[in-house]
């Protein structure tokens, strides 16, 4: 790790570069940056989300700001653990995340396919489970205003409005959530989420 001394105080380029590379990223959340972090699969998902978010809210800023945060949100993760910025607390945390995120992806996949299955208590609890676990990772490592793009993003999918209205068998939303779980199962099966 370089360090420079710079009179009393220490002065590390590591970190500086680490902020540096947050920062740039952050700003730079467009898909080809994106294709660094983030693969077809991903890249196709977070398209559909985008769709649905848009035919749910009928709010096109508002469902690229919720896209672009996602995609923030993965960068910076991606560049925290490429930077070994993780200690083995945080990655046991992030192992308990990773579970719980694919747990509640197969919970998604199921309420779609199967008629009658859809659970809204249990998809609330397990996206604010996720949400705990990865806000209580990352709070070391990431601004506020990133700490807010997590709270936004998963506040609108644990929405119980959001959740009956696009799981609803009758919803105008289901073509999209179709396209969605499709990309989820893609996903799952490449073991990607």
């Amino acid at each position: 790790m370089a360090t420079v001394m710079a009179g009393e105080g220490g002065f590390k380029a590591r970190d500086i570069g680490l902020r540096a590379q947050k920062k740039i990223l952050s700003r730079m959340a467009n898909k080809n940056v994106a294709k660094v972090f983030i693969d077809d699969t991903t890249g196709s998902l977070l398209d559909n989300v985008y769709k649905l978010a848009k035919s749910y809210s009928n709010d096109k800023k508002e469902s690229e700001k919720l896209v672009k945060n996602i995609i923030k949100i993965v960068i910076k993760l991606g560049v925290l653990y490429r930077n070994d910025q993780f200690s083995k607390e945080e990655l046991c945390r992030a192992e308990k995340f990773k579970q719980k995120f694919h747990s509640t992806a197969m919970a998604i996949v199921s309420f779609y396919e199967v008629d009658f299955s859809y659970d809204r208590p249990f998809l609330v609890n397990s996206f604010d489970a996720c949400h705990q676990g990865l806000k209580a990772m990352v709070a070391p490592h990431l601004t506020p205003k990133s700490i807010a793009r997590v709270d936004s993003v998963f506040n609108f999918f644990k929405d119980p409005a959001f959740l009956d209205a696009v799981f609803r068998k009758e919803s105008p939303h289901r073509e999209s959530l179709g396209r969605v779980v499709r990309d989820i199962n893609k996903a799952l099966e490449e073991g990607g989420m």
